[in-house]
């Protein structure tokens, strides 16, 4: 069957079954030569995406849950979705959270998803306590940050060619109410934008929508929104886990590509910046609303046409990142292909094997697909990359091997332990084949 992640590109013709206990796991594994794990496909390019793919979303069951210290275990397969939906209502939030809920354990494990707070609390893997995982071999191994501490750490953010991700242990962070208060402040140019997530580190999230297409003295207009759990008395209601069920919208079929090009982009950010109020602006709002705006309308892919689209990310080091951003915003207003979707956010320190996050700006951005899309990301590669930059591989469909591992200065280390566990490159993905070559 055709399939593929969220961008829509590229498309595979794969063989796809699922596996709901460790037995039907081993027999996959032993019956085809080599494959790929796969939740629920919401990275955006390859790198869940193979000829074979196991899918882990039968194998999605909750296991135990210390409700003194919030720590969780549980099967790789169920989502983000699903804790917030049983655990929320008990006063306990994700540590971590992608801009999406609808994510698998796993997928986040392997992608080391990180969130709008990672200036304080780092990526997913940060509060991972332990992983129990398949071999190629069929053999299960538990590992820890003290027990098989190579794999551990491989695995997290190893985009799945570790072994396959059984069961996940980690702490959930506790909360008075399912609220976020939110604050929101316009930004006219990209210094004045940077120096306001400057200003708000000591806010547990902050992240922000970012004009690629402005230009000259508006370069990097942005609209920043941080935000705190609310507490029980700053509430107007006693309910304080209850949520308003809202009306979902749906895209129900490809837009025409037409649609989306340079001029209705243009008039969405312009648009979008002229609604935000001046200055700095409070309210209070459900997490849903805060945390995945984009979870309210499904098939929202769906905008960018048959075609599909690109998300690039890239993260600078903070002290180039200013001047990076600069070079990286006017190239693409110069080229007219912008995204609508823009979203500029802070990275704290992270010392980690082979996870995207470094200390810096990461911005993330849509490109429909489009005959010269794929020149400007080439373009863009090369900036970033003497920005001592690096991209995150759950976007990344186009990238080539000399852009990774130029990017990544612990890829031989992550080699090694690959090469030990799973010498004959069970474990690999579109992705892996084209820029490891495994």
């Amino acid at each position: 069957m055709i399939v593929t992640n969220w961008g829509k590109y590229p498309k595979t013709d794969a063989v796809i079954e699922s596996f709901d206990s460790e037995l039907k796991a081993k027999e996959f594994i032993d019956s085809h030569q080599a494959l790929i794990t796969r939740g629920l496909g919401r990275c955006y390019g390859d790198s869940s995406l193979s000829e074979v793919i196991l899918s882990s979303l039968n194998y999605n069951h909750f296991l135990d849950f210390d409700k003194e210290s919030g720590v969780l275990r549980c099967e790789a397969g169920i989502s983000l979705a699903e804790i917030l939906e049983a655990f929320v209502k008990r006063g306990f939030f994700l540590p971590v959270t992608p801009g999406t809920k609808f994510v698998t354990v796993g997928g986040a494990i392997a992608s080391d998803v990180h969130g709008k707070n990672h200036h304080k609390e780092k990526s997913f893997g940060s509060h991972v306590i332990e992983i129990k995982l398949m071999l190629s071999d069929g053999s299960i191994v538990t590992c820890s940050k003290e027990k098989n501490s190579d794999l551990f750490f491989a695995t997290i953010g190893g985009m799945g060619l570790t072994g396959i991700i059984l069961e996940a242990t980690f702490k959930l962070k506790k909360i008075e109410s399912s609220y976020i208060k939110q604050e929101t402040i316009k930004a006219y140019n990209l210094e004045e934008i940077m120096e306001y997530f400057e200003q708000s580190q000591d806010y547990t999230y902050s992240v922000a929508w970012i004009d690629c297409l402005s230009s000259g003295k508006n370069l990097g207009r942005s609209i920043l929104m941080r935000g705190e759990h609310a507490l029980e008395y700053e509430l107007a209601t006693t309910n304080t886990f209850s949520l308003k069920q809202k009306r979902k919208l749906n895209v129900p079929i490809d837009l025409p590509e037409f649609l989306l090009n340079p001029y209705s982009v243009r008039a969405f950010n312009e648009l979008y910046f002229s609604k935000a109020k001046k200055g700095l602006s409070k309210s209070i709002i459900d997490y849903d609303t805060f945390f995945y705006p984009l979870d309210s309308i499904h098939n929202w892919n769906r905008i960018y046409g048959p075609k599909g689209f690109l998300q690039y990310q890239f993260v600078l080091p903070k002290q180039s990142s200013k001047e990076g951003l600069q070079v990286i915003l006017t190239k693409i207003a110069q080229s007219n292909q912008g995204s609508f979707l823009a979203v500029l956010k802070l990275f704290g320190k992270q010392d980690s094997l082979i996870s995207f996050p470094m200390e810096g700006y990461t911005l993330a951005l849509d490109f429909p697909i489009s005959k010269n899309v794929f020149e400007l990301l080439d373009y863009l590669d090369a900036i970033v990359l003497d920005y001592q930059g690096r991209f995150y591989f759950t976007k990344d469909a186009r990238l080539k091997k000399e852009a990774f591992i130029k990017g990544y200065p612990n890829i031989e280390k992550f080699l090694e332990i690959k090469n030990t566990y799973d010498p004959k490159h069970k474990f690999s993905s579109l992705q892996s084949k084209r820029i490891l070559g495994i």
